[in-house]
């Protein structure tokens, strides 16, 4: 059985802005969940970071459990936890490049308020992109 866990967390320093600090994180993310057979998604905006995973639950369980650990995020909150019957993300990890446009869709102004719901609907919307 495929789990979804959606979380949100507020970034720390440049984490998610500068080049290099995306980098990072996308290629050791991208080794690590083809390990793990995860397929996910993030998004970074304004100090805030939203991130999908789609996988078997001890995998996306170790997942979270990395995340809540890791040093760059702080106030994690998991939006959503539910078993799925297909995944949505295709890919190892994407990043969202045009968070703004995406918010807009939603009309959310600020990561800092986002429900399980509207993190559906953005996931959602990527789907359908």
């Amino acid at each position: 059985m495929l789990y979804r866990v959606i979380i949100a967390a507020e970034t720390v320093g440049s984490t998610g802005v500068s080049t290099l600090s995306l980098a990072q994180i996308l290629g050791v993310s991208e080794r690590n969940n083809r390990r793990d057979h995860i397929t996910s998604g993030v998004m970074f905006l304004d100090g805030w970071c939203l991130h999908g995973m789609e996988g078997r639950r001890t995998d996306v369980d170790r997942l979270v459990r990395r995340l809540s650990e890791d040093r760059r995020l702080k106030n994690l909150r998991i939006l959503v936890d539910k078993p799925i019957a297909e995944r949505s993300f295709s890919e190892a990890m994407t990043l969202c490049d045009d968070p703004r446009r995406i918010m807009a869709a939603i009309h959310l102004s600020d990561l800092a308020e986002i429900t399980g719901y509207q993190a559906e609907q953005i996931v959602g919307l990527k789907q359908a992109a």
